[in-house]
């Protein structure tokens, strides 16, 4: 893996933060997106001068096509090995009819459209044996209370998944997803805008998934022989049997 090139999205912080980290340890040159750019350039400058590698650095807003094509068209090399679709984000907790429209848009816009849009632009410097993973989510297998848009959207990935890798094979690109039950990042922080007291919560009374244990995931399904393709993983806490199930206080 060491001089080849991977594209991640949401790379400033949590998983797409630590996959960037863990290619950067074997040499990959990296291609960071996101909307924070002082944070940006802190993780390029960073990871430039403990690895050596190469990082360019891309601020855009993956809901916004005319965005995304603008700058992926800045990519100074002229070649993608690995794109990892990560960017996404949950908004609310709240039934149907108390959801709230611009909740559902922001969802709907970076969870489908930002991996549809990127996927787009960066498919066309793909070649053979090039590979695409997808960040999605046990809510893309399971739905759970209040989680409804959430779901439906994680759902799509999911499908999107499927569809790239049947239109993609003959191309001889790989295509792979990789579905997280609840990891602690800023994920439950941005869901309810803020309120950490509320986001800490959730990961309290048992041992959760850290950023760094989805980061080595990708990197598994990533370097796998040309032959074999991981189409699909789930990864869960060992007490979280399933997406609504949390088993808190047991001594897992």
């Amino acid at each position: 893996m060491r001089g080849k090139i991977a594209l991640i999205t949401g790379a400033t912080s949590g998983i797409g933060n630590e996959v960037a980290k863990k290619l950067a340890t074997v040499g990959t040159n990296l291609i960071l997106t996101g909307r924070r750019e002082k944070r940006l350039e802190s993780i390029k400058l960073s990871l430039e001068k403990e690895y050596g590698i190469e990082v360019q650095t891309l601020c855009f807003d993956v809901r916004n096509f005319k965005e995304v094509k603008k700058y992926i068209n800045q990519i100074t090399s002229k070649h993608i090995d690995f794109l990892i679709n990560n960017a996404g984000l949950a908004m609310g907790l709240s039934s149907i009819e108390d959801g709230k429209i611009d909740h559902w848009e922001s969802m709907i816009d970076t969870n489908i459209k930002g991996i549809l849009y990127v996927s787009k632009c960066v498919i066309p410097l793909m070649t053979k044996h090039s590979h695409i993973v997808n960040i999605g989510s046990i809510a893309g297998k399971e739905v759970y209370a209040n989680g409804n848009v959430y779901c439906g959207t994680k759902h799509m990935v999911d499908a999107l998944n499927k569809a790239f890798r049947i239109d993609l094979a003959k191309k001889g690109i790989k295509v792979s997803a990789i579905h997280p039950g609840a990891v602690d990042t800023e994920f439950s922080t941005v869901r309810f805008e803020g309120d950490k007291e509320r986001a800490d919560k959730v990961y309290l009374g048992f041992e959760n998934l850290l950023p760094v244990d989805v980061a080595e995931s990708v990197f598994w399904v990533l370097n796998q022989p040309k032959h074999v393709n991981i189409n699909d993983l789930v990864i869960m806490p060992t007490a979280q049997p399933n997406a609504s199930t949390i088993l808190r206080n047991i001594g897992l």
